[in-house]
């Protein structure tokens, strides 16, 4: 069995959280996930290993293949060895679920020596996260702006893409990253819930192109609702940020940066303690790279 193939998938950034409505929006960062996937001749047999985080749960990567598989109808023939690797730090709001489950599934796709519109690709990881159960909605958004970059706005419970715009300057993107993990799964729903008529004011702003606004509303909302400090946000908005605000359900914190205040931005998050991430909006497709 020579089937093998890896792919890499870049990273995301929410601008509306989709968990309170069911209707998101994220945009693309430079961040990236490399998958390899190897055929085996063992029928429903995944090896996985996460190799930047080798503590972490790979259920992911095991329901994610298991569902490429059984999309061909060919869960009973093969089996995969699968490793991935990533700059995305894991359980901080940061997609990094989303993006490995692009990166697997078009890497088992082409391990098959198959082909598939980009769309069930993408589906084909959505779907292997709900069954994981590292995601409450699907994080449709999410895995669409780490799949074709740019800004996309979605109806996650539809999977259908509303609105797509590309980001025509050049923006830096800083996340302020405590050392604290929390995943999506244990985050209080019913707190989310409580401010959906907020998230959709979000949401309609996003739609309209409004997606900075957006981003920065969406952040105060959900801080709110989960007990994080707002001042994060809004001492990066005071230094020069066009928006700023809590990624997924926390804890960190995304800033959207012109060129000329990264600095004034990173001096203003010094104060915290925990790392700071500087990367760039991204418009590059996920694709198979080897």
């Amino acid at each position: 069995m020579t089937g093998k193939a890896e792919a890499v998938s870049h990273g995301a950034a929410t601008i509306v959280n989709a968990i309170a409505t069911g209707k998101g929006a994220a945009v693309g960062v430079d961040l990236w996930t490399r998958a390899r996937v190897q055929l085996t001749d063992k029928p429903r047999v995944i090896e996985s290993n996460i190799m930047s985080d080798p503590t972490e749960d790979t259920v992911l990567i095991e329901k994610t293949v298991g569902k490429v598989l059984e999309y061909f109808s060919l869960e009973g023939k093969f089996g995969a060895k699968v490793e991935t690797w990533s700059n995305i730090p894991i359980a901080r709001g940061l997609k990094s679920s989303s993006v490995a489950g692009n990166a697997i599934a078009l890497a088992t796709v082409s391990a098959l020596n198959k082909s598939l519109d980009d769309l069930t690709i993408l589906n084909l990881g959505v779907d292997g996260a709900v069954e994981a159960k590292v995601t409450i909605t699907g994080a449709f958004d999410d895995a669409c702006a780490s799949y074709f970059g740019g800004v996309v706005v979605t109806d996650n419970m539809k999977r259908r893409i509303v609105e797509r715009f590309e980001i025509a300057e050049e923006l830096a993107v800083l996340f302020y990253v405590p050392a604290k993990k929390v995943y999506t799964s244990g985050s209080n729903v019913q707190r989310m819930k409580g401010v959906a008529s907020l998230v959709k004011i979000a949401h309609e702003e996003a739609v309209k192109g409004n997606f900075w606004s957006a981003l920065t509303l969406n952040g105060l909302i959900y801080s709110s609702a989960l007990g994080y400090t707002p001042s994060i946000a809004v001492d990066a908005l005071m230094a020069g940020a066009l928006a700023a605000g809590l990624s997924g359900t926390g804890p960190a914190v995304t800033a959207i940066v012109p060129e000329e205040k990264i600095d004034s931005v990173k001096d203003a998050w010094q104060t915290y303690e925990g790392d700071i991430l500087q990367t760039r909006v991204n418009h590059e497709k996920a694709k198979v790279v080897g």
